[in-house]
């Protein structure tokens, strides 16, 4: 499925960028253990808007605003089993309404819009972003992977059992498991899916903290394999990592995978759990790391994006990078 996507885009899949950071600039306050699926309930309409100014910046696979939405943190902020339910399903169903709008608003306005064909009918995928169940707990252990001794890979299974099935229930295209912080969490992912049956493909994509190891201190080499061995499981890769670590992080995913490797690095900042703050990391200032997608594309990457603190911006600078400027505002 994704070969045959890339295919269809011209050999390369461009993926959004931060959301959160996108919603905090249209002046949203994130700081709640529900992170930006706060706004399934208090802001759809700019969850919707998001995914537009991602769509209109090149975009071919939008993530869901689902990261931090489980049905468990719905519970604790008081809404009832079913409005979770439904706010999961939501997260789906705005992304869908983006890219309807965003279909028609090209069609018809092709010859004000854009003029050439190649952008404006390009496939779009909704990806139904699924968060590590540190990304649940709202206490940075999603940058470390250290749930402690007692949670075992049949906690999160069951864990995000239904969470998983509403989202494909909802009609995603593909589930996206992202920032996975251990090999735990990849081995409970692969084994859900083949539990449950899942039909839609699913990609992995690890948080890292080096060019060898992701957050825990697992080898990649070992994470990545487990996705590999993973019939439902169509590209691995990295997000939410700093990009002085992405072409090495390539180049290990090479040696374990055929599969189509994603990045989607984030701005190289350092998140601070204690205070929510993100705090520029020592060394070289990264914040734009457009300039290297070429040289990630030529490491053996497929699928580029943007992840924390990235914004429609960065990801228009991915789709010239790959493809050239495009004539007109649709892309």
């Amino acid at each position: 499925m994704m070969k045959d996507f890339l295919n269809k885009c011209g050999g390369y899949g461009i993926i959004d960028g931060g959301f959160a950071t996108e919603l905090e600039r249209h002046g949203i306050d994130l700081n709640d253990p529900l992170w930006s699926a706060k706004c399934l309930f208090t802001s759809p309409h700019l969850v919707r808007r998001v995914h537009l100014d991602y769509l209109d910046s090149g975009a071919n696979i939008i993530l869901t605003s689902s990261y931090q939405a489980t049905i468990q943190g719905f519970e604790a902020k008081g809404f009832s089993k079913e409005e979770g339910q439904a706010l999961l399903r939501r997260s789906v169903e705005l992304a869908r309404e983006a890219r309807d709008i965003y279909y028609d608003r090209c069609t018809k306005d092709s010859f004000d819009f854009i003029r050439d064909e190649r952008y404006r009918s390009r496939p779009i995928l909704i990806a139904a972003s699924v968060g590590s169940y540190g990304a649940y707990l709202a206490d940075g252990s999603e940058y470390t992977g250290d749930y402690g001794d007692a949670i075992t890979v049949h906690t999160l299974k069951d864990f995000h059992r239904e969470r998983v099935k509403i989202l494909v229930d909802a009609g995603a295209d593909l589930i996206a498991f992202e920032t996975i912080p251990n090999k735990l969490d990849a081995q409970a992912y692969a084994e859900l899916l083949e539990e449950e049956g899942i039909e839609i493909p699913a990609w992995f994509s690890f948080s890292c903290k080096d060019e060898n190891n992701v957050a825990s201190g697992d080898s990649i080499l070992e994470c990545a394999s487990i996705a590999d061995s993973c019939p439902q499981v169509v590209a691995v890769g990295v997000n939410c990592t700093a990009p002085r670590f992405i072409h090495g992080l390539i180049s290990s995913i090479k040696k374990v995978t055929s599969k189509p490797i994603l990045v989607y690095p984030n701005s190289g900042e350092t998140y601070n759990a204690e205070n929510n703050t993100w705090v520029k990391s020592s060394g070289e200032a990264e914040e734009d790391f457009v300039p290297y997608i070429g040289k990630w594309r030529y490491a053996g990457a497929t699928l580029f994006g943007g992840c924390c603190r990235t914004t429609p911006k960065t990801i228009r600078g991915i789709t010239e990078a790959l493809y050239g400027k495009p004539h007109g505002k649709c892309i």
